[in-house]
């Protein structure tokens, strides 16, 4: 009965031990369950931070397109602008030429006045002269407005001052060489005698 009763106890033993389960405690210390919680925050933070750099690389790359884009803009602007310069003023350095042409038909013409042998000469000047200035006026060349005018120092040029109590001070009294404009823009400035005050006055 003795050995009975201790072979059932060796086996009721060792079914206890068989059912025993471990306690969340003892599985905690044993090391093998492991928290990836850490490691996955870590990824998300990571991966925010990354999100910021290539928005922050968006920005600039988007901020320098806008400021080439204003840069082609303006280019353009001022190489049209040039062109309509290059339009308008490209033959300034011909109608500077041909001005001194003028003037000596102008002069050749006052002379024949007084000689009524010279008419049909001064008749050709005449012509000569006429068709020159309308060539030039075609090419956007108009004369500088002298005489009788207030005289300006940004189209006129003084060479001398005379006392005439008829008209104003610095008032264009005589006009020795005539100036002229293109598309409004000074070529050449008219050479005048302007007035002064009567020294008696």
């Amino acid at each position: 009965m003795n050995d009975i009763s201790e072979a059932d106890r060796n086996r009721e033993a060792s079914l206890e031990e068989s059912d025993h389960h471990p306690e969340p405690d003892e599985l905690a210390g044993s090391g093998t369950k492991t928290d990836s919680k850490p490691a996955d925050e870590m990824s998300r933070e990571e991966l925010l931070q990354k999100l910021k750099e290539v928005q922050e690389a968006a920005d600039k790359n988007f901020d320098f397109y806008l400021r080439s884009q204003a840069e082609i803009e303006n280019l353009k602007k001022r190489s049209q602008k040039e062109r309509e310069g290059l339009i308008r003023f490209g033959n300034e350095s011909l109608i500077k030429r041909l001005l001194p042409v003028v003037d000596n038909l102008e002069t050749a013409l006052t002379h024949a006045e007084d000689e009524k042998a010279l008419e049909s000469l001064r008749e050709g000047v005449s012509l000569t002269l006429k068709g020159l200035k309308d060539a030039l006026h075609k090419e956007g060349v108009s004369e500088v407005k002298a005489l009788g005018e207030p005289f300006d120092p940004h189209f006129h040029d003084a060479i001398s001052e005379q006392e005439d109590a008829s008209v104003e001070p610095r008032t264009i009294i005589h006009e020795l060489q005539k100036g002229y404009l293109l598309n409004d823009r000074l070529v050449r400035p008219a050479t005048v005698v302007v007035s002064k005050k009567n020294s008696e006055g």
